[in-house]
């Protein structure tokens, strides 16, 4: 097989059409089109559909679009490996991470890491949702407590537990009484199971807050408008300082943050780079460390 009108047919099956690969890569439209032809004759397939206004691929052309970008993408960092004898990081590194530790902790850490690494152009989206790092072209996703999953391998370098706070002026109900909290979304919940000096207890709440992010919710918790459920890295100096009270852990599995990438592809200097940069950071990866990077 020609792999380079492989690599052209993935061109244009990732742009959407032949004219925008052409736009794209600089490359003349018709020579872009004779070369998807000569793969196609090749194959002795149809791998695109002809005629309409937007590209289409073929069930075939889907399949061979599939599985040709993760192999062409391996191939050309085994080949930018060699060429620059596999232990300098350069290139591009696209990197999803989860909103929480994106607002608070990835702007400091992508900034040491660009100094460090010139020749890497860092490029971080901010995104909770599960990414398919293959098709969306990711080099690394961070992911909190992430399902399992084959095609992917990594490590936890963070770990976190969520504590239930409230302000200094706002006491601690007696057992069945319902206090006001503030929450994140539509969190249906109305009981917080805990365990404190005291042992195990329940604690109702009523959500009269909602909002969005669990920054919002530290800093309408710390203003006195009711209690709330928060990673304890995020409160560990409020806590400190006195500005909230800490009212027990929450009954639940711990938070593991965890970097992963595709279990195939060869781990790039930039990736490896990435991964050591957080261990640095993050040595012993504990709630602690990560509250001392937040207010650093």
């Amino acid at each position: 097989m020609d792999l380079l009108a492989l690599a052209d047919f993935n061109l244009v099956a990732r742009h959407g059409g032949f004219g925008r690969a052409a736009r794209a890569s600089g490359r003349p439209k018709a020579t872009l089109s004779r070369r998807v032809g000569e793969l196609e004759a090749s194959l002795d397939l149809r791998l695109i559909e002809r005629g309409g206004r937007a590209l289409k691929l073929t069930e075939e052309g889907r399949a061979l679009f599939e599985r040709a970008g993760a192999l062409l993408t391996e191939l050309d960092e085994t080949v930018a490996a060699i060429s620059s004898g596999g232990d300098k990081p350069r290139g591009r590194l696209r990197i999803s991470a989860p909103l929480l530790f994106s607002q608070t902790a990835m702007g400091k850490l992508a900034a040491a890491f660009a100094l460090r690494y010139p020749e890497v152009r860092l490029d971080v989206t901010t995104d909770d949702r599960t990414v398919d790092m293959v098709e969306e072209g990711y080099d690394l996703v961070i992911r909190v407590n992430p399902d399992p999953d084959e095609s992917l391998v990594g490590r936890i370098f963070l770990r976190d537990r969520l504590v239930v706070v409230a302000s200094q002026g706002l006491t601690r109900p007696a057992d069945h009484a319902v206090i006001p909290a503030v929450v994140r979304g539509s969190d249906q919940n109305a009981v917080w199971e805990v365990t404190g000096p005291a042992g195990r207890s329940r604690i109702a709440f009523d959500p009269i807050l909602r909002l969005s992010s669990l920054i919002m919710v530290r800093d309408a918790v710390c203003a006195g408008v009711g209690a709330a459920c928060l990673p304890l890295s995020l409160v560990s100096h409020d806590l400190a300082a006195g500005r909230l009270a800490h009212w027990g852990d929450l009954d639940a599995p711990a938070i593991a943050l965890w970097t992963l990438y595709p279990s195939r592809r060869l781990l790039s200097a930039r990736v490896s780079a990435f991964l050591e940069h957080l261990k640095e950071a993050f040595p012993t990866g504990t709630p602690a460390e990560l509250a001392a990077h937040l207010e650093a």
